[in-house]
């Protein structure tokens, strides 16, 4: 019988996850990324999550603060997600223009948040409780799946804009892009945390303004140039 809940569950992780994946790979449609390398990053990031959760048990068990705790975990699973792309698509010859590293990451990203969420929807399935399993999959779907699109996003930004320098300026600009991408993961979860889910229109604004923020990071990855210029003519939004 958990067998077939744990399928019900999956489907309401991917489901919604397959739509944030069109919706995101229709950035790159002029250009569209290899359909096996985009499954290999999906997989990347669905595999990641077995893989943090003994460090983030870790950092249950040794760390005492829930700041601490929740900046640890973040910054866990931002990494686990960059090196699972760095060792499965981002050194791939495919990856030849900016806008790619920026659409492996928002995969990898989408691949993690649906394992993850099906964990999340799993236990009031199991628990026969049909109104939390669909709240919570409506609050993750408009939040913590983004949470982690717009995160691992900030991550693919900081090696698209400088896709064409040279080594040390890209892994400055990497440094920065994971660190921020863990600040903005630790301030959502204890934004939750302290919130305990209260201000959900407040959640939802601040999601979609990450939104906006992200189609204009998009405009300018596009943007980017061999020689390094980024013109400012002809912007399109």
């Amino acid at each position: 019988m958990h067998g077939v809940t744990f399928i019900y569950a999956l489907l309401a992780g991917l489901i919604p996850a397959f739509l944030w994946l069109f919706f995101w790979l229709r950035e790159d449609r002029l250009h569209p990324e290899p359909r096996l390398l985009i499954f290999i990053a999906f997989l990347g990031g669905m595999l990641a999550v077995p893989l943090v959760l003994p460090f983030e048990q870790y950092v249950n068990s040794h760390i005492t603060g829930r700041f601490s705790i929740l900046t640890s975990w973040a910054f866990i699973e931002e990494f686990a997600k960059y090196l699972l792309g760095f060792l499965l698509v981002l050194r791939q010859k495919a990856v030849d223009e900016p806008i790619d590293p920026l659409m492996y990451m928002i995969t990898i990203a989408i691949g993690f948040a649906a394992l993850e969420n099906t964990f999340f929807i799993l236990k009031p399935l199991i628990a026969g409780d049909t109104l939390r399993t669909i709240v919570t999959s409506d609050l993750r779907f408009i939040g913590a799946t983004l949470l982690h699109v717009v995160s691992s996003a900030v991550i693919g930004v900081s090696m698209a804009l400088p896709f064409y320098r040279k080594g040390l300026t890209k892994g400055l600009s990497l440094m920065i892009g994971i660190i921020i991408a863990t600040a903005l993961h630790t301030a959502f979860n204890f934004y939750i945390m302290q919130d305990q889910g209260n201000s959900a229109f407040t959640v939802f604004l601040c999601v979609w303004a990450a939104v906006v923020i992200l189609m204009l990071l998009f405009e300018e990855v596009k943007r980017v140039v061999p020689n390094g210029v980024i013109p400012t003519q002809n912007i399109n939004i």
